[in-house]
C-alpha cells in the first residue's frame, strides 16, 4: 500500500483475495471447533451404551449365582433338620431354656416385660422353618405348656410374599383367658433378676403377634431367625460366661493379695533380724 504506482485494481483485488483467506480460514476453524464438540458427545454416547451392555451381563451373573445360592441354601437346610431336631430334644431336658436365652439376648429382652417373662417360663420349645423357596418366607413356632395366660398350645408366625410380590405375615390369634390379656397391660416394673425398669414398660411381646404393619422388615423375627435359631446356647450360657469372667477377676485379686502378704512377712522378718543384731551388739559392748 505504500507503492504510489499501485492502481485502484490492483488494491481492490488484494482485498478481495484477503477476505477470500479468511473466509477459508475461519471455515476451517469452524470445522475443527465442531470436531472438537461433537465426536467427543458421540464417543461418549457410545462409551454409555457399551457400560449399559456389560451391566446387563452383570446383573444376569449377579441372578445367576443367587439362584446357584439358593440351590445351596435349600440342600442344607435338609441336612441340617435331623440335627435342629435332636438339638430340641436335647433343649426339651434343660428347665426354662428359651426362657433365659430370650432374657439373655440384648434385643428380645428390650421388649420383655415382667409378666412376659413370666408366660414364656411355659414356653418348651421354638422352632423356625424356612419354605422351599428360601425367598418366599419362613414360620416361626412358639409351643408352650399348660398356662394360665392363653388356652392356645402354639403360637406361630409366618412371613411370605404376596402374588404381587409385597411382603405380608399373618398370625395365630391369641385366645387369651379371662383377665391374662398381656397385651392390654403397660406401667413401671422391675424384672427377675431384680434390675429396675427406668422406663416406662415396654408393649408386650405378645402384640408382635398382632403387629403386621411391616411384615418385609420384622426387627424380632429376622433376630430370631437369623441369630438366636442357628445357635440359642450362645445366648443361654451368657451368665455362666460372665461368672468365669468374673471368678478370673477375683483370683487375680486374690494373688494380689496374697503377694502383699509375702511382701509384709519379708519386711517383718528383716526388722526383726536387724534388732536381734542391735542387741547382740550391747551385749559386747558390756
Amino acid at each position: 500500500y505504500d507503492h504510489p504506482d499501485l492502481s485502484k485494481i490492483y488494491l481492490a483485488s488484494l482485498v478481495l483475495y484477503t477476505l477470500g483467506v479468511l473466509v477459508l480460514v475461519f471455515e476451517s476453524l469452524t470445522q475443527i471447533i465442531s470436531s472438537l464438540v461433537v465426536f467427543p458427545e458421540k464417543e461418549q454416547q457410545e462409551a454409555i451404551e457399551h457400560i449399559d451392555e456389560v451391566q446387563n451381563e452383570i446383573d444376569r451373573l449377579n441372578e445367576q449365582a443367587s439362584e446357584e445360592i439358593l440351590k445351596v441354601e435349600q440342600k442344607y437346610n435338609k441336612l441340617r433338620q435331623p440335627f435342629f431336631q435332636k438339638r430340641s430334644e436335647l433343649i426339651a431336658k434343660i428347665p426354662n431354656f428359651w426362657v433365659t436365652t430370650f432374657v439373655n439376648h440384648p434385643q428380645v429382652s428390650a421388649l420383655l416385660g415382667e409378666d412376659d417373662e413370666e408366660a414364656l417360663h411355659y414356653l418348651s420349645k421354638v422352632e423356625v422353618t424356612e419354605f422351599e423357596d428360601i425367598k418366599s418366607g419362613y414360620r416361626i413356632d412358639f409351643c408352650f405348656d399348660e398356662n394360665p395366660y392363653f388356652e392356645n398350645k402354639t403360637l406361630s408366625k409366618e412371613f411370605n410374599v404376596n402374588e404381587g410380590g409385597d411382603p405380608i405375615s399373618k398370625s395365630t390369634e391369641i385366645k387369651w383367658k379371662t383377665g391374662k390379656d398381656l397385651t392390654k397391660r403397660s406401667g413401671q416394673t422391675s424384672n427377675k433378676a431384680g434390675k429396675k425398669r427406668q422406663h416406662e414398660e415396654p408393649e408386650s411381646f405378645f402384640t408382635w403377634f398382632t403387629d403386621h404393619s411391616d411384615a418385609g422388615a420384622d426387627e424380632l423375627g429376622e433376630v430370631i431367625k437369623d441369630d438366636i435359631w442357628p445357635n440359642p446356647l450362645q445366648y443361654y450360657l451368657v451368665p455362666d460366661m460372665e461368672d468365669e469372667e468374673g471368678d478370673g477377676d477375683d483370683d487375680d485379686d486374690d494373688e494380689e493379695g496374697l503377694e502383699d502378704i509375702d511382701e509384709g512377712e519379708e519386711e517383718g522378718g528383716e526388722d526383726d533380724d536387724g534388732e536381734g543384731d542391735d542387741g547382740e551388739d550391747d551385749g559386747d559392748e558390756d
